[in-house]
C-alpha cells in the first residue's frame, strides 16, 4: 500500500530509512511489529510489510511494552509524533524508560499537529505564527532529547529526514540496542509548518570521537543554542531490560505454584 501523506512530507523518509534498516538487519517481517498512536505518523505500520497495530491516540508506548512482554522474541517498534508522544502520551515516556524494556520508539516530530491542520504542538517554537497562534506560541516548547536524558532512556539519538542514510544508521544501532531506545526524527511539515530551511542551517553532526557513555557530555550538546546535532547523543548497554528482571523474578519463585497459592490463601482464611 502506497503512503498517503501530503508530498514532501518528512515522514516519506523516515519510512525510507525504516524500509533500509529492517532489511539491513534482515528481520523476518513475521517477527516484526510496528505500533502507532494517532496522527500522521499512526499511518506508518499500514505501509510496512509486518505485522502492526494502529492504536488510540497517546498509547503506543503501553500498547508496544505489552507486545514485548507477551512475545520478547519478537522486535517491536514504537512510532509516534510529537503531540502523540509529548502531550497525551507524555506520561508514558518515563516509565517505558525506568522499564528500559527492549523496543525502539521512533518520534516523528513536525513541530506542530499537522492531521488536525496545523496547531501548536508540544515542540511547536515559540516564534512559529499560524491559523491558531497569529501572535506565537505563548509556551516554550519541549525538548524530546532533554527529556530522553532526563528519563534516563538507555539509548538516545536523533536523525533527520533530510538525512535519510545517517537516520537509517541510527535506526540500526536502535534496534541492536539491548533496552528501551528513543530516536528522535526530525520531520518537517511541508504545509503546516515547515521546518526545512529552519534545520537545513542548523543541524550538525555529533563528532565521532564524543563518548556515547557519557551523559554529561549529552547533556551539553542537546543545551547547544547554535546547533540542533544529529546522531548517538548517549547509550548505556549495561543495564538490564525489564524481560531479564522479570525472568530473574519469576526464578525466585516456587516451584509448586499451586501448593504456594493455597498456602498464601491459607495465611487469610
Amino acid at each position: 500500500m502506497k503512503p498517503t501523506w501530503c508530498p514532501g512530507c518528512g515522514d516519506f523518509a523516515v519510512l525510507n530509512a525504516l524500509y533500509q534498516a529492517l532489511a539491513a538487519l534482515d528481520l523476518d517481517p513475521k517477527n516484526v511489529v510496528v505500533v502507532s498512536g494517532i496522527g500522521c505518523s499512526g499511518r506508518l505500520p499500514i505501509f510496512v510489510n509486518s505485522y502492526g497495530f494502529h492504536g488510540v491516540h497517546g498509547r503506543v508506548l503501553p500498547t508496544a511494552m505489552g507486545v514485548k512482554i507477551g512475545n520478547p522474541k519478537l522486535t517491536v517498534i514504537a512510532v509516534g509524533g510529537d503531540g502523540d508522544g509529548l502531550a497525551i502520551g507524555g506520561g508514558h515516556f518515563p516509565h517505558a524508560a525506568r522499564r528500559n524494556i527492549d523496543i525502539t520508539y521512533i518520534m516523528l516530530d513536525n513541530n506542530i499537529y499537522g492531521l488536525t491542520k496545523g496547531q501548536a504542538s508540544p515542540t511547536t517554537l515559540q516564534s512559529f505564527q499560524g491559523k491558531s497562534s497569529p501572535y506565537g506560541v505563548a509556551e516554550e516548547n519541549l525538548n524530546p532529547i532533554a527529556l530522553a536524558l532526563a528519563y534516563d532512556v538507555s539509548f538516545v539519538a536523533r536523525g533527520y529526514a533530510g538525512q535519510i542514510k545517517h537516520l537509517t544508521d541510527l535506526m540500526i544501532e536502535g534496534i541492536n540496542h539491548k533496552g528501551f531506545s528513543f530516536i528522535h526524527a526530525l520531520s518537517p511539515c511541508v504545509v503546516f509548518n515547515d521546518t526545512y530551511p529552519y534545520y537545513g542551517k542548523k543541524v550538525t553532526p555529533i563528532a565521532p570521537y564524543e563518548n556515547p557513555s557519557n551523559k554529561m557530555r549529552a547533556l551539553e550538546l542537546w543545551q547547544d543554542k547554535h546547533h540542533i546535532f544529529l546522531g548517538t547523543f548517549y547509550k548505556d548497554e549495561t543495564r538490564q531490560t525489564f524481560n531479564e528482571r522479570i525472568r530473574d523474578i519469576i526464578g525466585q519463585f516456587p516451584r509448586d505454584d499451586e501448593k504456594y497459592f493455597k498456602e498464601l490463601l491459607n495465611r487469610y482464611a
